[in-house]
């Protein structure tokens, strides 16, 4: 493959239909913009409508604003609703909306912020579009992780809310250590179908809004360092848009930043931790999920 994979390798996708979260800045605007230069129709899936238009207006092509809170779970299920209204199938669904390092807090639902959010708001829509892309040959779902999957990550079974104590960065970790376990286990899922495909995806270190919550003990060190070990959303978004449109790509795989410590770089294919290949943790994550957002996949168990 590849070192220097970039947009301009991403085939047309012209008549195909792509849902992006959280796209009306950073990576997510720069993952739909390039989709949508490319010809896909793509729809914005935003909590602010009003900034959503605004991103939609300084992107070219086919480019539309559905209003996506995932934070709430009613939200969720409104937009996945008024998306079955609107769309009779989806190629790509990009699960790029996230936050990091934030106070202790909860969504609307109860849920734990980031574990509510990047997770199981993702879990949730996913499960409630998978019709219109099951019938869909070569649809994918990209979910975004991080590399703070890795750092004091686990499944926290027993406070999965952090109702007990609470580690910003622990409950980072744990979201995105999520979203690949929940990527691996949709995946297996998914394998007999042979139409749709679950991928995830890193941007190495970015310098995008996310990181408005880093702790302040880090903040500095990270506004000294940023010149040389951040890259623009721009580069961030390539290997979730490689995922999503590179015919090469397989279920399963996980891409990120190329350079040294997959800090930045073009993207290529990237191991996890292996924490996150345990299956037996996936499948548990997966069926507390399934109680915890009311969502059941359309798919039958594999193996």
């Amino acid at each position: 493959m590849s070192d220097k994979w970039t947009t301009a390798n991403i085939p047309g996708q012209q008549g195909r239909v792509a849902v992006v979260t959280g796209a009306n800045t950073g990576l997510g605007f720069e993952t739909a913009k390039a989709l949508a230069e490319r010809g896909a129709s793509v729809v914005l899936g935003v909590r602010d409508v009003a900034k959503g238009k605004q991103a939609a207006a300084r992107m070219s092509g086919d480019v539309t604003v559905q209003a996506l809170d995932l934070t709430s779970l009613d939200s969720v299920r409104t937009a996945a609703a008024a998306l079955h209204d609107r769309l009779d199938h989806i190629d790509l669904l990009i699960n790029n909306a996230g936050v990091m390092y934030n106070p202790k807090q909860t969504t609307h639902d109860g849920f734990e912020m980031q574990f509510g959010t990047n997770h199981l708001g993702h879990f949730a829509l996913t499960g409630l579009l998978l019709d219109r892309m099951l019938p869909v040959p070569g649809s994918r779902v990209v979910t975004v992780s991080s590399t703070g999957h890795r750092i004091r990550a686990d499944i926290h079974f027993d406070d999965l809310q952090w109702e007990h104590s609470y580690s910003r960065v622990g409950a980072y970790g744990q979201s995105k250590l999520a979203n690949l376990m929940f990527t691996y286990e949709l995946q297996r899922r998914l394998s007999t179908h042979g139409t749709t495909a679950a991928l995830a995806a890193h941007p190495g270190v970015s310098s995008t809004e996310l990181a408005r919550n880093t702790p302040a003990a880090l903040r500095l060190p990270i506004t000294w360092l940023a010149p040389l070990i951040t890259q623009t959303p721009a580069m961030g978004a390539l290997p979730t848009l490689r995922a999503a449109t590179d015919p090469a790509a397989l279920g399963g795989q996980y891409y990120g930043p190329g350079g040294r410590n997959e800090i930045k770089g073009h993207p290529r294919l990237v191991t996890s931790s292996p924490a996150s290949y345990e299956v037996a943790v996936q499948q548990r994550l997966w069926a507390v999920s399934e109680e915890l957002t009311g969502v059941t996949f359309p798919l039958a168990l594999v193996g």
